[in-house]
């Protein structure tokens, strides 16, 4: 794998992903934001973050798989997640824990999470996007 993640003494762990990755392949990929629809273009979860965390991760997936990569190549994740509160965080790792559970990925890249004012459609609320480099 071109990615190794990193979690440095001297900074906190934190549970939800790992402070650095150290990329070492040849090619980037970037993943559009991906929202918690389903293939049809049907959301899943409305109203539900845990559910639409869930799917979203499941898309970024599902788009690193077509063009022969995983979530295990992922160097950085962005989230971002609609009228954001630290009380939401129980449901935001809630989503990632049953995602990653699917997935059978352990380990999640460095993270950054971002609150914002709105989506693409009001029934979304988060969007995730990621950049994985490969060999």
């Amino acid at each position: 794998m071109p990615v190794t993640l990193v979690n440095p003494a001297g900074l906190p762990k934190v549970d939800a992903y790992r402070q650095v990755s150290v990329a070492t392949g040849s090619k980037l990929v970037f993943v559009a934001g991906q929202v918690s629809w389903d293939a049809d273009g049907v959301t899943i979860g409305e109203g539900d973050l845990a559910a639409q965390v869930e799917q979203s991760y499941l898309n970024v997936a599902t788009a690193l798989a077509e063009v022969g990569a995983s979530l295990d190549d992922v160097a950085k994740l962005t989230v971002y997640v609609v009228d954001w509160t630290p009380d939401q965080m129980p449901q935001l790792m809630e989503g990632i824990t049953r995602a990653l559970t699917k997935l059978g990925v352990a380990a999640v890249p460095p993270a950054s999470l971002l609150g914002v004012a709105a989506l693409d459609v009001p029934e979304h609320l988060v969007e995730i996007e990621a950049t994985a480099v490969m060999d």
